[in-house]
């Protein structure tokens, strides 16, 4: 027995004062006597506890602006696009009067079914995140793979600015090579400004350090004043903004017809880059899209290049050709030395564009400045030979 149904039964069937049992059971006499009114008009079903929800809310969202709600995230879900609360928010705006807290939103589509709460999920606090402090501080690039309508794989380029999220270059080609990866990276620093650095995995369109040499980014880089910044290898958790900014992509990529040709895949690349910099708001910047955050701020960018020059030892055999190969601007140059020399075990000192091919015992056989537009370089005099011609001549 509860104790309304014991007060009410003390009352009328025992005669006991009502001042009496509330004093005894330390509760309010309003309250007994309550008891007694609602028993009255409906009986002992009357004592059960009530529910304390109000009738009615003012702040109640109506369901027209529900129904909304839920529309948009079936229309962003089928579009490929964020479909979060905060996104739906953001495109409430022009379409209802009043719009809805994220957290409200969030509470109508899960009591529609619509999302499942995640609490394995780790929490914020518990994240551990760098953020560059300013736009063109510092850029990511990545490239990842999409598939073309008849199965052949092509790859996708995406530059994003660290601070904003701003993605400043989004390129597909059918392979990159590393001029190409300068070419994109110019043609985004032509549209946004030259960021201070530059940071990378160690894909060898990338670096060539691996290989101990160069590939032309780094050494326009290096041109630039900008600084080249490389993850630590099987840590993709450096370039972790980039990399998951490709699962924003695909996702998007996968609602859209499949594409036959890497044009229409760029086509693709282009609508979402417009939509993804200038409509869709990012949670990590507090709701901003990328490219209010980009413009929010003073840039950073490059500092003045240094003179540094790059010195490589290299050991190799000149070929029956009388010619030894070198890699160079991430090209192999053959550098011709002469048939007199074939075979022969030499030793070449490279600094930068510099080069010099020594015999075994020391001998210098060819002093060169690398062509860049040239694979094959012709045969030269070393330069000590016109030195000691010059002489001759000046004493004749």
């Amino acid at each position: 027995m509860d104790l309304g149904r014991y007060l009410v039964d003390a009352v009328l069937l025992e005669g006991q004062s009502s001042g009496a049992l509330a004093k005894r059971h330390g509760i309010s006499r309003s309250w007994v006597y309550r008891l007694l009114a609602r028993y009255r008009e409906g009986g002992y079903e009357a004592l059960e506890p009530r529910s304390r929800r109000p009738h009615s809310c003012s702040h109640e969202v109506d369901a027209e602006t529900q129904a909304t709600i839920a529309r948009l995230r079936q229309g962003l879900i089928a579009a490929g696009l964020d479909a979060g609360a905060q996104t739906i928010a953001h495109h409430l705006t022009p379409l209802v009067d009043r719009v809805p807290s994220v957290a409200t939103i969030w509470r109508i589509l899960s009591r529609q079914g619509l999302v499942t709460p995640q609490p394995h999920k780790r929490p914020k606090s518990a994240q551990h995140r760098f953020e560059a402090e300013l736009p063109n501080q510092m850029w990511q690039a990545d490239i990842t793979l999409w598939a073309l309508a008849d199965g052949r794989e092509v790859e996708i380029l995406n530059q994003l600015d660290d601070h904003s999220r701003l993605l400043v270059g989004s390129e597909a080609l059918s392979r990159f090579k590393a001029e190409d990866v300068m070419r994109s990276f110019l043609a985004a620093g032509a549209s946004y400004g030259l960021p201070a650095a530059l940071l990378t995995d160690n894909g060898a369109v990338f670096t060539a350090n691996s290989r101990r040499g160069k590939v032309v980014l780094e050494s326009e880089l290096e041109r630039l004043g900008v600084a080249g910044k490389h993850s630590a290898p099987y840590h993709p958790q450096t370039c972790g903004k980039v990399e998951r900014f490709h699962q924003t992509l695909k996702k998007f990529l996968a609602k859209q017809a499949p594409p036959t040709s890497v044009a229409l895949l760029q086509l693709q690349l282009d609508t979402f880059r417009s939509y993804y910099n200038q409509q869709r708001p990012h949670r990590a910047l507090r709701g901003r899209t990328p490219l209010v955050a980009y413009n929010a701020r003073l840039k950073a960018g490059p500092k003045a290049p240094a003179p540094t020059t790059h010195f490589r030892v290299r050991h190799d055999r000149i070929d029956a050709e009388g010619r030894v190969t070198l890699r160079y601007l991430s090209r192999l140059r053959h550098i011709a030395v002469g048939r007199a020399h074939k075979r022969k075990r030499v030793t070449l000192l490279v600094a930068d564009a510099d080069v010099r091919v020594l015999a075994e015992d020391g001998t210098l056989l060819r002093e060169l400045t690398l062509d860049p537009s040239r694979v094959y370089q012709p045969l030269g005099e070393p330069r000590f030979v016109d030195d000691v011609v010059r002489q001759v001549s000046t004493m004749s």
